[in-house]
């Protein structure tokens, strides 16, 4: 069982000593965020080497949306994607992590009717994918459809959606990455959700009701992490939230020791 985290604004700027802070604070792994992986590529070997601290995944930093409006910037999205895809395992990572789009359009706030209809949303997200699908193939990884909530996007927001994309494109290479506080949002019991479509979850997200740290919300995590025990799940586990507290790294700290008791008691660690 692997706990990894995103980058936070406390962890030093350097990526060594960003990599070896996040290994101090009880993490086995970075997840990265692409632009670095597009970027500075051989800077984060070297991190990684050094330090002790792997890699499992890449998010975020990518040109444009897999489900852009526009045309051009969802060709972008597809091309810096597909160039991580290419890379990711080669720092040990075994994918990259996309929503359909974030913070583009939402069917909950106004004006509540988007630029293009449904089929055609279903049209452009299925040719990103099987864009995608042909990179990570050729990369040995895997893309991970993050399904966000209603606020966020208006394309994916259920594990059944996700599921019904790599279904009926038949992708081998594209899985969904789970996250608890969308899942909170979103499904009506995140453990039913989870137990359904366990096969096609190939990364966890953890973030607590309010999207700050685990144990700081109200969200109960077990029955969704026994869900995914019981189902056999071997991916990692990836803390991506906001961290508050008077001192952020310290209660980063007992937020990682909180999520590896959750996993104990899940069945995750023995």
């Amino acid at each position: 069982m692997i706990l990894a985290t995103h980058d936070k604004p406390f962890l030093p700027a350097d990526l060594t000593g960003k990599f070896k802070a996040a290994g101090a604070l009880g993490f086995d792994a970075m997840e990265v965020d692409g632009a670095l992986l597009l970027g500075r590529f051989e800077d984060l070997l070297r991190a990684r080497d050094s330090s002790g601290v792997g890699v499992v995944a890449a998010c975020g930093g990518y040109r444009g949306w897999i489900g852009h409006f526009e045309e051009a910037k969802r060709l972008e999205a597809c091309e810096d994607l597909a160039l991580m895809l290419r890379r990711v395992r080669a720092l040990g990572g075994s994918g990259v992590v996309a929503p359909a789009a974030w913070g583009m359009f939402s069917l909950r706030l106004p004006p509540m009717v988007p630029p293009r209809d449904e089929a055609s949303d279903r049209a452009a997200l299925l040719d990103s994918l099987t864009r995608l699908e042909e990179a990570a193939e050729a990369g040995d990884s895997y893309l991970y459809l993050e399904p966000l909530n209603r606020y966020e996007d208006h394309m994916v927001n259920l594990l059944e959606t996700a599921a019904g994309y790599i279904e009926e494109g038949g992708f081998r290479r594209v899985r969904i990455a789970a996250d608890f506080y969308h899942m909170n949002i979103e499904e009506a019991r995140i453990e039913e959700s989870l137990a359904t479509h366990a096969a096609l979850v190939g990364h966890v997200h953890l973030a607590d009701s309010h999207r700050y740290q685990p144990g700081d919300g109200h969200l109960d995590f077990l029955p969704g992490l026994r869900a995914l025990k019981a189902a056999g799940y071997g991916g990692a586990f990836s803390i991506e939230c906001r961290v508050r507290g008077e001192n952020p790294a310290e209660a980063y700290r007992a937020s990682a020791l909180h999520v590896r008791g959750l996993l104990s008691a899940a069945g995750f660690l023995s």
